[in-house]
């Protein structure tokens, strides 16, 4: 899909995070699959997911554009969603209609730089949809500068200068869309419809939803702790 025909299908929409890593219950790219498939009869207007077994499998069963991430820990750097080109390579012969990677001002694998690694991702990938996931208002600025399509407040909270931030920041969401010309995504710490409905009027162009929706153990969680 070209960049306005995937915008305008998640405009104003839930994007739906359906992820389980390999120590989580649900890890499994069926159950992933069909976890996309009950998100798009509920409503969902866009997926993200996580490795190409899962995307996949959601392409078999899903017409929704589907944000692509394939998360690998190095050793090295505390970057770990989409770190590489190699793991850039795998999303794009998968065919994902937008790839994200880690756009913070941290070092990646090897010593490489976001700014290095990206001009190396754009060049190969001229028409690739890109987002950023980011951590602060600078970040997200210095991605739309180097030629991403979209940026996320995808780490805001979870990176050490931003660790204990309550997530959602909506005056951050609103900021990002008075200043910046690119598609902002509101992403991170949405667990309710009415945080939905918030971030959404901050004016960004869709939100994600995760946990909130596919992680049982956490919602368990969630309600336990309410009862303690």
């Amino acid at each position: 899909m070209k960049k306005t025909e995937v915008f305008d299908k998640i405009r104003g929409g839930l994007i739906v995070s359906c992820q389980a890593l390999p120590e989580e219950p649900l890890h499994s790219s069926f159950i992933m699959g069909r976890m996309a498939y009950a998100a798009m009869l509920g409503g969902a207007v866009g997926i993200r997911a996580n490795s190409v077994e899962d995307i996949t499998e959601m392409k078999k069963l899903v017409d929704l554009p589907i944000i692509g991430i394939i998360k690998h820990d190095c050793d090295d750097s505390p970057v770990r969603i989409t770190p590489t080109i190699e793991q850039v390579d795998a999303l794009v012969a998968c065919g994902v209609d937008i790839i994200a990677t880690d756009a913070t001002d941290r070092i990646r694998t090897k010593g490489v730089t976001l700014d290095a690694f990206f001009k190396e991702v754009r060049e190969k990938y001229p028409d690739q949809l890109f987002m950023a996931d980011c951590a602060t208002f600078e970040e997200a600025l210095h991605a739309q500068e180097i030629g991403f399509d979209l940026v996320g407040t995808t780490l805001r909270g979870y990176t050490e200068n931003t660790k204990g931030m309550q997530i959602p920041d909506f005056d951050l969401l609103k900021k990002l869309t008075a200043e910046l010309h690119v598609g902002i995504i509101a992403e991170g710490g949405i667990w309710s419809p009415e945080q939905l409905r918030r971030a959404i009027d901050c004016g960004v162009l869709a939100a994600v939803v995760g946990t909130a929706i596919t992680r049982p153990m956490d919602i368990t969680k969630r309600y336990v702790e309410a009862l303690k």
